[in-house]
């Protein structure tokens, strides 16, 4: 029995989902979630082979939620995206049904998937498809990460500064920080230049919570925050922020 997910804010992209199934009956609906709060604990709970999953929902948006769940499931797209915003992923997504979707759409969605599945082609998809997607504009104003069952929603103004760790990131914040899985590279792309400068192969600051700027050793810097820390500056880190910072 092949286990499934919807996860779709709207109760009648639900409901119509529910009744292209009944024609698959290989297929079980393991459980209905309305957010991606709700997608994320059912995908833990359940294991699902694929989830249908709308894009643009509140709280957290469907590509946020599949950055919350290792390993992601297969995914088809219950998406009202128009199709060229659609073309920059849909070549690493199993499939997506633009809104409003017939039956028959439907079923050539599942047949393909059957396909990549039986050929063990449908392994890395969601991994590539979160690899490459575009910027997208939820990214430059929150992140959204995952500790232990809680799901933490940070405002990048609350962010200090960012510090590579093997595969992941850590987010410092007032408090504490919290891991990502993404690359630094990723968020100095993301996160607005003018508020955010990488200053160390392994660390971006947010620039209005440096205080002083000394040297370390040598001829080396540090950038003491707000809150204490003390980020290290790189030769060319140090010379970028002067650039910044206009001294």
């Amino acid at each position: 029995m092949i286990k499934a997910v919807v996860i779709d804010d709207e109760p009648l992209a639900r409901s119509i989902i529910k009744e292209y199934l009944q024609s698959h009956p290989e297929i079980e609906l393991m459980q209905e979630c309305n957010d991606g709060f709700e997608g994320v604990k059912a995908i833990q709970q359940h294991q699902p082979d694929l989830i249908f999953l709308d894009i643009q929902m509140p709280k957290i948006n469907g590509f946020e939620m599949l950055e919350l769940v290792d390993p992601a499931p297969s995914v088809i797209f219950t998406t009202a995206f128009d199709e060229y915003a659609i073309k920059a992923f849909e070549a690493h997504a199993i499939d997506y049904l633009l809104k409003p979707f017939g039956k028959e759409r439907f079923d050539k969605a599942i047949h393909k998937w059957m396909q990549q599945k039986t050929q063990n082609k449908t392994d890395n998809k969601t991994a590539n498809l979160l690899e490459k997607l575009p910027q997208q504009p939820d990214e430059q104003h929150r992140v959204v990460v995952k500790n232990g069952a809680n799901i933490r929603i940070i405002p990048v103004q609350d962010i200090f500064y960012i510090e590579a760790y093997d595969d992941y990131v850590k987010i410092f914040t007032k408090d504490n920080y919290q891991l990502k899985k993404k690359t630094m590279s990723h968020f100095e792309q993301v996160l607005d230049p003018k508020e955010f400068l990488r200053v160390h192969r392994s660390f971006i600051v947010q620039l209005q919570q440096i205080t002083k700027v000394e040297q370390s050793e040598k001829s080396t810097h540090v950038a003491l925050l707000k809150n204490g820390a003390k980020v290290p500056l790189s030769r060319t880190g140090y010379a970028k922020l002067k650039e910044v910072l206009g001294v």
